[in-house]
C-alpha cells in the first residue's frame, strides 16, 4: 500500500535541487529519506520519475511522491538510563554516552536510545521513528535532541532539513591542522566497501559541508571544534579523513593499526591503547522550540576519558615539545 502525494513548486524552490524543492514542501520526511525515495523511483516530476536528487526544478512543475506504507515499528520498549539534560511536553535533549546504538538495525534488536526513549516517554509510540529526528553514531557521544510530540516532530525535521539546527562537535585528529577551514564534498556509500561511506563526485553522493576550527595544537593531534551544515552519515569522520587527518581512534576511516609517538609517557601510551573509539563528542546544540519559539541552547561536557586523554597530549607537549 502506498499515498500518491502532489505538490505544485513554488517560486521559492524555483532552480533548487529536486531533494531540497521536495523537502520543503513536505517537511514531514527528512531530506535523506526523501533522498531515498527518489533513488528508489517514487517521485516524478511532470510525470516523469526522477532517480537522481540533484535535477533542477522549475517554478510551477508538479511533483508527485509515491509514499510508502510506513513499517510498523518493531522496538519496544526497554527500561534504560537516559542522561537527560532538558525536557518539556515537546522536546527531550539527550547526553548519550559512547556505545549507545540510537536504534535498532541490523543485528542491533534492542538496548537503543530508541528502545529507551519509548519506555520513559510512551507518548513517541505514534511518532515516525519514535521522535528520532537525527542521530548519532554508537561510539560518538553527546547531544540529540528527541521530539516528544507531533508539533515538535513536524518542526524540528523541517529545521534540520533547512539547517537551521546547530550542531557543534568536539574532536581530536591525528596531525597537525595549522588553521581552520570548510569541507564541502558530496558524500555516498563507498563503491569498494559498501559498508563505509566516502566522499564521492559530484552527483553521486550529496552534498556535505563541514566547518572547523582549530582549538589547540599537540605534538601530533589537533583538537577542533567542527560545525555540520548538513547531517550526511559518518560526515565529520569522512571528511577529515578526505583531508587526511582522521579522528584519533577511528579503526573505519583512519586505520585499525595505533600510532605511539616517539618518546610519549607510558601513561599516554595506555591511554591512546584504551582509546577505541573515534575522539568525537557533540558538545552543542541549538535550536527555535517548536512550540514556543524560544530559542534553545544546550553545552555537553567532554566524557572523562576525552578529557583524561587532552591532558595527556598537553602533558606530552610541555615534555617533548612540538617538532
Amino acid at each position: 500500500m502506498s499515498e500518491l502525494l502532489t505538490f505544485k513548486i513554488t517560486d521559492e524552490f524555483h532552480n533548487k535541487r529536486l531533494d531540497v524543492a521536495l523537502a520543503g514542501l513536505y517537511p514531514d520526511e527528512s531530506r535523506s529519506v526523501l533522498g531515498d525515495y527518489i533513488r528508489q523511483g517514487l517521485v516524478a516530476l511532470n510525470g516523469d520519475v526522477q532517480k537522481k536528487s540533484s535535477v533542477k526544478v522549475s517554478s510551477g512543475s508538479v511533483l508527485t511522491l509515491d509514499l510508502p506504507q510506513k513499517e510498523s515499528l518493531d522496538a519496544k520498549p526497554q527500561d534504560l538510563p537516559l542522561d537527560i539534560v532538558y525536557q518539556d511536553d515537546d522536546v527531550l535533549v539527550l547526553n548519550k554516552p559512547v556505545g549507545f546504538v540510537v536504534h535498532p538495525g541490523a543485528g542491533i534488536s534492542d538496548g537503543t536510545v530508541m528502545n529507551a526513549v519509548l519506555y520513559h516517554f510512551p507518548q513517541t509510540a505514534t511518532l515516525p521513528r519514535a521522535g528520532i529526528v537525527h542521530r548519532l553514531d554508537k561510539d560518538t557521544s553527546g547531544l540529540m535532541v528527541i521530539a516528544l510530540s507531533e508539533l515538535a516532530q513536524h518542526k524540528l525535521t523541517k529545521a534540520i532539513s533547512r539547517h537551521e539546527v546547530v550542531r557543534e562537535y568536539e574532536a581530536i585528529v591525528e596531525g597537525l591542522i595549522t588553521s581552520g577551514g570548510t569541507v564541502e564534498e558530496d558524500i555516498g556509500r563507498d563503491p569498494h566497501n559498501r559498508t563505509r561511506m566516502a566522499v564521492v563526485p559530484e552527483g553521486m553522493g550529496r552534498d556535505a559541508v563541514t566547518h572547523y576550527r582549530v582549538m589547540e595544537q599537540f605534538r601530533e593531534h589537533t583538537l577542533l571544534r567542527l560545525r555540520l551544515e548538513t547531517g550526511r552519515t559518518h560526515q565529520i569522520r569522512v571528511h577529515m579523513a578526505h583531508l587526511h587527518h582522521p579522528l584519533l581512534g577511528d579503526t573505519v576511516y583512519g586505520g585499525k593499526r595505533l600510532k605511539l609517538m616517539k618518546g610519549a609517557a607510558p601513561a599516554l601510551d595506555d591511554a591512546l591503547r584504551a582509546f577505541r573509539h573515534q575522539a568525537l563528542h557533540a558538545a552543542h546544540i541549538e535550536f527555535i522550540h517548536p512550540s514556543d519559539g524560544q530559542s534553545l541552547a544546550f553545552d555537553a561536557p567532554l566524557p572523562d576519558d576525552f578529557i583524561s586523554l587532552i591532558d595527556l597530549l598537553r602533558e606530552d607537549v610541555k615534555v617533548n615539545g612540538r617538532d
